[in-house]
């Protein structure tokens, strides 16, 4: 049998990492639980030189259900799943899919024209254009690098 050295300050720092895991599921402001479950629409984020253009997973959802709220430095999503209700009398329904309502803010990585936002929802996909601020898209930062 090897002996192995025992580590304790790598055994809290597993304990601080499963604590801070458990802490950023409860208090983040991005997820709503709903009845024990949590639903919160995929997101994927492309910057250009011009835009930043930004999709959205929400499925079996129609449009009018949804609510957007852009402003020059996020992007806030929120609606709600309503749940089909039917009586089956004969057996057992079972059922995966999540309802309720959700909400999202995604924080952008530069200002945006919240005037000039372009928006299409197709096929459970929200999919929004999102022009960059003239001054953001020339903005140049000089470093001091020197001592």
């Amino acid at each position: 049998m090897a002996l192995v050295r025992w580590e304790p300050f790598t055994e809290m720092d597993s304990l601080r990492r499963e604590f801070n895991r458990l802490f950023d599921d409860v208090l983040s402001p991005n997820v709503r639980k709903t009845n024990g479950l949590t639903f919160v629409p995929a997101a994927e984020m492309e910057e250009t030189g011009d835009a930043v253009h930004l999709k959205l997973e929400i499925p079996g959802m129609e449009a009018k259900d949804l609510d957007v709220q852009v402003t020059s430095e996020s992007v806030s999503i929120s609606g709600e799943r309503r749940s089909e209700t039917r009586t089956d009398e004969q057996g057992v329904t079972r059922s995966e899919f999540r309802y309720g309502r959700f909400q999202r803010i995604i924080p952008l990585p530069s200002r945006i024209d919240n005037q000039n936002v372009q928006a299409e929802y197709k096929d459970g996909i929200l999919r929004l254009t999102l022009p960059k601020m003239e001054e953001e898209k020339h903005k140049v930062v000089k470093l001091n690098l020197g001592s």
